[in-house]
């Protein structure tokens, strides 16, 4: 196993070194076409200033994973080399079809009629549901993943038909909750990487070692982008990249059965989630009040006095605490 982990390991240095070559005429090509950043009014000051930077990074992550994903499987197929298998083709298949549809969502906002707004949300939630069921019927039927696994109880469980409905809301709701990480340089793109780690960690001692190397070829490519999106950003990865992202992540979650723990590993995005519903509510039951300064939360915290930096830095480190957790309790299976 432990060779099996140096390869994974290298998959990821290999991804982010072909991604970093290509990263830079990939934002000049943003910038020829057009393709800048719209700033919500409502949102902090502070963020004025990254108006214009081109946005639709995540064919960077996307196009990486998917080139590299694509030309192990052909070796595999055609030589001896076992260094890739086909279970990867499904969440490589949604990480394209999410970024598709994020794309066009970041398309819209900047050239569609509705500029700064992309798709009306009832069309990209209706969307993100069919393609949510659809790669749950194929992790059930086709890939026939582990349904559940509890920490400290030896036995997977099965869920029966209430699988499908249950894993099409985990990769809807691990897709919007990365989408509304987004939005501070670095920090999506780094509480993800995070997260894809863990996961990774997980398949290995699963034995799942395609997956495992698929996790890795994710944060590899995560890490070239985050090399052009660290603070101050030179492109953000828009829908493109954070739908993809939080749907791919969904359904390593669930190829591994410990989806249920992906609310303490991607605590982050969860609590992102749970700050603008809070607002939202509480908005309405108050008649006007709010519970935080602004939601997502990460905002909040900008405007009581946090740097984007102090922001993005320490929910990383929290991001990596509950990582550790949840890896760590993914390791104990009972008697």
């Amino acid at each position: 196993m432990t060779s099996e982990s140096a390869i994974a390991l290298s998959l990821g240095g290999i991804t982010f070194l072909l991604a970093v070559i290509w990263g830079g005429p990939l934002i000049q090509v943003l910038r020829l076409l057009g393709i800048g950043k719209k700033i919500r009014i409502e949102g902090p000051e502070r963020h004025i200033t990254k108006l214009g930077t081109p946005t639709m990074g995540g064919w960077l992550i996307v196009i990486s994973v998917l080139a590299v994903t694509v030309v192990l499987n052909l070796v595999s197929v055609v030589s001896d080399l076992n260094v890739q298998g086909p279970s990867v083709l499904l969440p490589t298949l949604v990480m394209l079809a999410y970024a598709t549809l994020g794309a066009i969502d970041d398309w819209l906002g900047v050239k569609g009629v509705r500029r700064g707004e992309g798709l009306r949300a009832r069309t990209q939630l209706f969307w993100q549901i069919l393609l949510a069921l659809g790669a749950s019927v194929g992790l059930k039927y086709v890939l026939q993943a582990p349904e559940l696994y509890l920490p400290n109880y030896p036995q997977g469980i099965s869920l029966g038909l209430w699988y499908i409905p249950i894993a099409a809301f985990v990769i809807v709701a691990s897709t919007n909750a990365v989408n509304f990480t987004d939005g501070l340089d670095g920090l999506a793109g780094l509480i993800a990487a995070t997260a894809f780690a863990a996961y990774g960690a997980i398949a290995v001692l699963q034995g799942q070692v395609f997956l495992m190397r698929f996790c890795f070829t994710v944060v590899g490519a995560t890490f070239a982008f985050l090399w052009y999106n660290a603070h101050p950003a030179e492109m953000f990865m828009g829908g493109t990249g954070s739908l993809s992202l939080g749907a791919t992540l969904g359904v390593v979650s669930l190829m591994t059965g410990q989806w249920i723990l992906l609310p303490i590993i991607a605590i982050i995005p969860v609590s992102a989630v749970l700050s603008v519903i809070l607002q939202v509510v509480y908005f309405r039951l108050t008649k006007g009040k709010r519970l935080f300064k602004m939601a997502p939360l990460h905002h909040h915290f900008e405007l009581i006095g946090w740097s984007e930096t102090q922001v993005v830095q320490r929910f990383w480190l929290v991001a990596l605490l509950t990582a550790m957790i949840g890896v760590s309790l993914a390791l104990l299976r009972g008697s």
